[in-house]
């Protein structure tokens, strides 16, 4: 598997490097759109992105765990539906007591 740093050779520094170029360099460089992968003894540790990618890799990640979400639901669902009233009635509840539950601990200021 090649990773970012080794193929982005032109876009990595050690750290050594990066302490060089300042960090007002390394927020100008990644203000521009040019991510920076900062390595310590030739293992990336670390990088430097714009806010901006940041927040689309955010939101890609969201996606992602959206998705597997789905797929898991998918994979796992037999179909089988219980309505609320059996599921109750399993517990040994009903509708009806657990409204007037929930009238005396509104009543008594319980959240």
């Amino acid at each position: 598997m090649t990773t970012f740093a080794g193929a982005h050779a032109e876009r990595t520094m050690s750290v050594t490097d990066a302490a060089g170029r300042g960090v007002a360099g390394l927020v100008k460089d990644a203000e521009m759109g040019g991510d920076i992968i900062v390595e310590r003894r030739g293992r990336a540790v670390a990088a430097v992105v714009s806010i901006s990618h940041l927040h689309e890799l955010q939101h890609l990640r969201a996606d992602v765990t959206s998705a597997a979400l789905v797929l898991a639901r998918e994979l796992t669902d037999g179909g089988h539906r219980t309505d609320l009233d059996d599921a109750l009635a399993a517990f040994g509840l009903d509708r009806t007591e657990l409204a007037a539950e929930l009238a005396d601990d509104l009543a008594a200021g319980r959240p």
